[in-house]
């Protein structure tokens, strides 16, 4: 009795991590001689994985002869890095002191249950972040929030929850 080989089975995509070294050479090649080369490295590699995978920190710290606590204090300091896979959709509602003022606590309380996530915690499924921001440059039209990097200003609740459908009708 004769048996046939069975067929090779299609290796899994990598993990961004695991893929890290290869998008990641050429970008630590440009930085690597430029002084001050750290933030836009991290913003390279942030467009290259959608966001800065863990395992590109000490290549990063290497190249450029700076500690793995540098590295990681600078993308835990800008709120823009990211350091776990963005979400499809961001959703950022100003919480400076004109927009409380006008009533973004009452929107964001609203978006959380809207949305089923906590404020600067992703939803389960990936598919929205609620994110708070000190100040969209909006102050005079409060409050304001930012959709997808879309701008928008005075945003009551019934507003916020027609652009989240919009937004969810649009991927569907």
């Amino acid at each position: 009795m004769s048996t046939l080989p069975s067929p090779a089975a299609a290796p899994a995509a990598p993990h961004p991590d695991q893929a890290a070294p290869d998008k990641l050479t050429p970008l630590l090649e440009r930085w690597r001689k430029v002084p001050g080369g750290l933030l836009p490295l991290l913003h390279e590699v942030q467009a290259a994985f959608g966001y800065v995978p863990s395992s590109t920190v000490p290549r990063i710290a290497r190249a450029l002869g700076l500690s793995r606590a540098e590295v990681h204090g600078v993308i835990s300091f800008y709120h823009d890095f990211r350091s776990q896979p963005p979400a499809q959709h961001r959703l950022r509602v100003c919480q400076a002191e004109s927009c409380q003022a006008m009533g973004s606590r009452e929107l964001t309380a609203g978006l959380e249950q809207r949305l089923g996530c906590t404020l600067d915690q992703p939803r389960a499924d990936g598919t929205w972040a609620l994110e708070s921001v000190y100040c969209l440059g909006l102050c005079a039209a409060s409050p304001a929030l930012m959709l997808d990097g879309q701008l928008h200003a005075r945003v009551g609740l019934a507003q916020a929850e027609a652009l989240i459908q919009q937004t969810e009708e649009l991927r569907a």
